[in-house]
């Protein structure tokens, strides 16, 4: 069994026993979380489609770990200028573990 969930703005497919980074939720390490932006649920050869999610299902997911992307750099500058502009950013994460899929 799978499912489509909606979570920071991106779609994931998760089955159970998935780990993925998602965007920063906010909970404690070692909790559980119920992601309710639940968009299909697939499997046994029946597909069900929510229009936009399904009301009712869910999600349970273990949160794994917090933590921060790689640095990413942004540099602007100008030719012949003595404009320079460099900015670096790390993008914050939560490592998830899906426990099970609620339909």
């Amino acid at each position: 069994m799978y499912a489509v969930i909606k979570t920071g703005g991106k779609q994931y497919k998760v089955a159970e026993g998935d780990v993925l980074k998602v965007e920063k939720l906010n909970a404690e390490i070692e909790s559980t979380v119920e992601l309710t932006d639940v968009l299909m649920i697939g499997g046994d050869g029946a597909v069900k489609v929510g229009s936009p999610t399904i009301s009712g299902a869910s999600v349970s997911a273990q949160i794994l770990s917090q933590g921060k992307g790689p640095k990413v750099i942004s540099f602007k500058y100008k030719p012949k200028k003595a404009t320079r502009v460099k900015k670096g950013h790390r993008q914050l994460f939560t490592e998830i573990k899906i426990t099970a899929i609620n339909a």
